[in-house]
C-alpha cells in the first residue's frame, strides 16, 4: 500500500501561508529561500521541484519519492495566479475542488468527489508515495489518511495566516522519526503516524 505524505513548509507558529494565501516561497514571500535545506530538497526530493524551476535550472531529474501529487483548489490557484497551469507535469496531478468545473490544463485531474475515498483508491495502486502539497483544508480532510508528515520548519514567526491544518479540534499523535538541521536555520522534521 502506498503512503500519503504531507510535505509542507511552515513557520515556527504553524502557518503555511499568509492570510491572503499568497505564495510564501515567492519573491515577496517570507520563507527562507537559500541555504543547505534547498540543496537537500533538490537531492532527496527532486519530485517536488516545480516545472518552472526545473526549466530555469535545466534539470529534469527522475521521480525519486513521489509519482502523484494531490492539492486543494487554493494551493493550485497560487500557481494559476503566476500563469502556471500545472506546476508538476512530471507527477500525476489531482486537484480537489467543488467549485472548479474545468481544469485549465488537460494533465491536471479535477476531483469533486470525496477526497478521502479518492486518496484511499490511490493508496491501493502500485507506485511511489503520494504527495499532499496543500492546503490546510484538504490536509484537515485527509488527516486520517496521512501516513507521514514532513514539516520544513522555517525560522519565521508569521503571527497569522493559513495554518498547517484548518479543521476541527481532534488531537492525533505522530512519532518524530527524523530531524535534519540546516545552516539556514530551517529544520526538516519527519513524523510518522502512530
Amino acid at each position: 500500500m502506498r503512503q500519503l505524505t504531507y510535505f509542507v513548509a511552515a513557520t515556527i507558529d504553524g502557518f503555511i501561508a499568509g492570510p491572503n494565501g499568497s505564495d510564501p516561497s515567492g519573491p515577496d514571500g517570507f520563507f527562507v529561500a537559500e541555504g543547505g535545506h534547498m540543496e537537500a530538497i533538490f537531492a532527496d526530493y527532486p519530485d517536488i521541484i516545480p516545472a518552472p524551476v526545473r526549466t530555469a535550472l535545466n534539470t529534469h531529474p527522475e521521480n525519486k519519492v513521489f509519482d502523484t501529487v494531490v492539492e486543494g483548489r487554493g494551493s493550485y490557484e497560487v500557481g494559476l495566479r503566476a500563469g502556471v497551469t500545472n506546476a508538476y507535469p512530471h507527477l500525476r496531478h489531482y486537484v480537489f475542488s467543488r467549485t472548479m468545473t474545468q481544469a485549465p490544463d488537460p494533465s491536471v485531474e479535477l476531483v469533486s468527489t470525496d477526497p478521502v475515498e479518492t486518496v484511499r483508491e490511490l493508496k491501493g495502486e502500485d507506485g511511489k508515495k503520494i504527495w499532499l502539497c496543500g492546503g490546510a483544508r484538504l490536509a484537515s480532510t485527509l488527516r486520517s489518511e496521512i501516513d507521514e508528515l514532513i514539516v520544513k520548519l522555517h525560522p519565521v514567526v508569521a503571527g497569522a495566516g493559513i495554518p498547517l491544518f484548518d479543521g476541527e479540534f481532534s488531537p492525533q499523535r505522530f512519532t518524530l522519526s527524523e530531524t535534519r538541521r540546516y545552516d539556514s536555520g530551517v529544520l526538516h522534521l519527519t513524523y510518522r503516524k502512530q
